[in-house]
């Protein structure tokens, strides 16, 4: 019995003492979020570790990113954002599972991982939060942090703090950034050709930035603007 209880002191309080760090660990990011409720994000963990990678080649680099309401980015790109990167993000909870299974059967009839299925709030988590790096431990977290956008903030703030974090260049952040860096107006002036082409970069900003006459972000961005007006935003 003594045996026992010993065995049980034994592997009991290292995990124990796992799960509060890991409790401590996640309320983190849970005060984070509750936070930005109400206030705004002034960086995110994606903005951090791209402003990092340019400082190693230029020290003095530095990020465009202002931030814009709700109100005043464009409809135009909102539609096209929706259409491009998540269709059922005002009905979903945070997952798109038929959009994740999609990407699992695309992935595995390319031998590669050519889809993610990752919705606007993943998207978000990931950015505010995480890594560039994937893993099953990230994808999990990422899962978590999701799940808690979700809980705490309506779909309007969750996009628009999306809105206002998207990658869209070598060192563009932010709708009004892109709208400025790539038209030379406002996020409100945006056109309905001019946002499908923005939520067209969105899966590789940088590398669109540097290759603007692609034939396929052409291609891509004409399907967009067709599915626009029957998109829904919150």
């Amino acid at each position: 019995m003594r045996l026992l209880v010993s065995l049980w002191k034994l592997f009991s309080y290292p995990v124990g003492t796992a799960l509060v760090c890991l409790a401590i660990y996640e309320f983190w990011f849970f005060a984070q979020i509750l936070y930005w409720v109400e206030h705004n994000p002034v960086t995110t963990q994606f903005m951090g570790a791209r402003l990092e990678t340019l400082r190693q080649k230029k020290p003095k680099a530095a990020l465009e990113q202002e931030w814009t309401d709700y109100e005043r980015i464009s409809i135009h790109l909102k539609r096209a954002i929706i259409v491009a990167e998540d269709a059922k993000f005002i009905d979903h909870e945070g997952f798109d599972w038929e959009g994740i299974q999609r990407a699992i059967d695309k992935n595995q009839r390319r031998g590669k991982v050519v889809a993610g299925g990752s919705t606007i709030t993943q998207q978000l988590a990931k950015n505010l939060f995480l890594s560039g790096q994937r893993s099953l431990l990230r994808k999990g977290q990422e899962a978590i942090l999701a799940a808690m956008l979700e809980g705490t903030m309506d779909k309007r703030r969750i996009f628009e703090i999306y809105l206002n974090v998207a990658e869209w260049g070598e060192t563009v952040f932010g709708a009004e950034a892109a709208a400025r860096y790539y038209f030379g107006v406002s996020a409100a002036s945006l056109e309905p050709d001019q946002a499908a082409r923005l939520a067209a970069m969105l899966p590789r900003p940088r590398y669109y930035d540097r290759n603007r006459s692609s034939a396929y972000l052409a291609s891509y961005s004409q399907s967009i603007l067709e599915q626009m007006p029957a998109a829904q935003v919150p």
